[in-house]
């Protein structure tokens, strides 16, 4: 198994993006967003949008040059009173699940990101015994107002 940290020095070429893109999209499955979506959370991740100074890296696990696990963690610009990083996305080929795949990658952006982390999980994704496990914790309920 290859691990390859993508970020600000060692960017993924537009290839490269595409298939982190469409491998989120298609195994992040109810838990996932609009691939539109997930392009702008990786133009966020490489600082192409020219909105803010933050920027971000990727973790992706390839096997045979194929995508199996993939985490997008985001800087937020701020320390202390919001964490440094949020966990974006991170989805496991379905073929590679219940296979440890997914703590080693949470264990490696772990070591990788500069500070805390925060991640959003909901309630009945199976994967919250395992950030459990590593250590996250719910401090507060979110709430959200859409306009």
């Amino acid at each position: 198994m290859q691990v390859i940290k993508w970020d600000l020095n060692n960017i993924p070429n537009a290839q490269q993006k595409a298939a982190i893109s469409n491998f989120l999209y298609h195994h992040l499955e109810e838990y996932g967003d609009e691939q539109i979506d997930i392009d702008k959370c990786l133009a966020y991740t490489f600082n192409e949008l020219n909105e803010k100074q933050t920027a971000g890296f990727i973790v992706c696990f390839y096997e045979s040059e194929k995508i199996i696990a993939a985490c997008v963690v985001n800087e937020t610009g701020m320390t202390g009173f919001i964490p440094e990083n949020i966990l974006v996305y991170i989805a496991t080929h379905a073929d590679y699940r219940g296979k440890g795949l997914g703590k080693k990658l949470m264990q490696t952006v772990i070591n990788e990101a500069n500070g805390a982390i925060a991640l959003h999980v909901e309630s009945n994704n199976p994967a919250k015994k395992l950030y459990e496990k590593l250590g996250f914790t719910n401090k507060y309920l979110e709430m959200r107002y859409q306009k």
